[in-house]
């Protein structure tokens, strides 16, 4: 064929139009997911003054208000698993939007704490779902040079929802029933996500699951116009096998590897600490010297939602170029660092100078120290441990378990959550604030061994290249040393 005609571009052109719009569409379901959750994640700092002074709750009801949409989430998460491979990973993701709009709904209308708290339960149940169908089928949709980008998505959405969160506290903290509009307004992007999923088809590998070959060769072709559909439907085909799965085939010899790593980088991811800081920062910045909760509001905003947003983005550019480990690596050194001078900052912190700064108006020089150790702890996670964490569990599994091999891990790394959030206070009493940092940058000393000696490097493999991997070193009898 001549290329001096120009008569092949159409067609070029039209595939790369599909593949586009198809992407954007994937794309756009990762994000709504991940902000939905951020949204809610921020939104409840602001919400609680609202909250306390309309219904007066309990330190109790309150730790419960704040915390205990974590295990809606873990419960949500355990169940995903199931309903994705039932349902398929569409059904799903549309299923959780309805929960998480739903939610919102009996939150912004509860009448009483005891209502409010049903509200975030359905919520944290909606967040668990999508927090594992929405990462999966972008895994299982993404070409595999792209996969890395495509779930890290997921986080970068999060942080987005988180500063989109505290911006929304500046504007409507001062309003009338302002924590109802604010836990309301999480109703938007549930009905965006719902929205997106209705035109996009399931994922090939749900589609042959269920013997349907002739929607998952369709798939294949709008997602990858050039790419050869029998022979990625015939590793599809080979990786799912003939025999029936259960829950037990998760735990079995063959799969305890990637099973070990996902979970034990779920649960890692938490206890490093990062619920810890987003959920109490107002909190840590008062104990540091920003009495005003103007001051506090505004070095929440800056040194986690604007870093938080900034720094992921760089691993959506970088995660698929340089890789998963890389990434996780210098990320723990960083937390690591910053926790340490965190930790320092409380100790030095002297009750005399916060007075004397706090009715000059300005904060210590050591609360400066900790704004600055808190944006590069979250800047480093923001890189590392947010999105990455979440790209390798949903490629290390083999395709017949990885809805729940998913599931597992994910409602691991929502439990994990629930305990920092849940403890982190009662913690600093008994321990201090200084003595509870350095215990995070312990945690990152113990992660970075675990992704050292332990994670291999998936960078640019395809899920059926991963899931051999897997099956080559059990049958070869040893692991392989990881590859930088």
């Amino acid at each position: 064929m001549s290329k001096g005609t120009g008569a092949p571009a159409a067609p070029e052109a039209a595939a790369t139009g599909r593949v586009t719009k198809w992407l954007v569409g994937i794309a756009a379901v990762a994000m709504l997911a991940g902000l939905l959750f951020g949204y809610d994640q921020g939104i409840i700092a602001g919400a609680l003054a609202g909250i306390e002074k309309d219904f007066h709750p309990s330190t109790l009801v309150i730790e419960i208000i704040t915390s205990w949409v974590t295990l809606g989430a873990l419960a949500g998460a355990l169940v995903a698993g199931t309903l994705a491979d039932e349902l398929g990973r569409r059904q799903t993701i549309i299923l959780a939007a309805v929960l998480f709009a739903g939610g919102a709904v009996i939150e912004a209308a509860a009448p009483g704490s005891w209502v409010l708290l049903v509200g975030r339960l359905v919520v944290g149940f909606g967040v668990g779902v999508a927090s594992v169908a929405a990462p999966l089928y972008a895994s299982e949709m993404a070409p595999p040079r792209l996969r890395g980008a495509f779930v890290s998505m997921y986080q970068l959405a999060i942080t987005l929802g988180i500063f989109v969160a505290y911006l929304g506290t500046q504007e409507l903290a001062a309003a009338d029933f302002s924590w109802r509009l604010m836990l309301g307004l999480s109703i938007v992007p549930g009905i965006l996500l719902a929205v997106a999923m209705f035109p996009l088809p399931d994922s090939p590998v749900w589609y042959i699951k269920e013997g349907r070959r002739k929607e998952a060769a369709k798939t294949v072709h709008d997602m990858r116009p050039h790419a050869d559909v029998d022979a990625d439907l015939r590793a599809i085909t080979d990786g799912l096998g003939t025999k029936q799965v259960s829950w037990g085939e998760v735990f079995t010899r063959n799969w305890r590897k990637p099973l070990m790593l996902g979970v034990g980088l779920a649960i890692l991811q938490q206890l490093t600490g990062i619920n810890a800081v987003i959920y109490y920062a107002d909190r840590i910045f008062a104990a540091a010297g920003f009495q005003s909760a103007a001051a506090q509001l505004t070095a929440t905003t800056g040194s986690i939602g604007a870093v938080n947003v900034l720094l992921t983005f760089v691993a959506v550019a970088f995660v698929d170029r340089l890789g998963r480990r890389p990434l996780l690596l210098w990320g723990l050194v960083g937390m690591g660092i910053s926790l340490v001078a965190m930790g320092a900052s409380f100790q030095w912190l002297d009750d005399g100078a916060v007075a004397n700064a706090t009715a000059a108006g300005q904060p210590t020089t050591t609360a400066i120290v900790l704004l600055v150790a808190m944006m590069v702890f979250i800047g480093s996670f923001a890189f590392s441990l947010g999105p990455v964490v979440w790209t390798v569990i949903n490629e290390i599994y083999p395709s017949t378990v990885r809805g729940r091999g998913v599931a597992v891990a994910t409602a691991a790394n929502w439990g994990a959550a629930w305990i920092v959030a849940q403890f982190f206070l009662s913690l600093t009493t008994w321990i201090g604030e200084g003595p509870t940092f350095y215990l995070f940058a312990a945690m990152c000393v113990v992660s970075f061994a675990f992704v050292w000696f332990l994670l291999p490097e998936t960078k640019g493999k395809t899920l059926d290249q991963i899931q051999q991997m897997w099956l080559g070193r059990v049958e070869g009898g040893a692991d392989a040393a990881p590859t930088n």
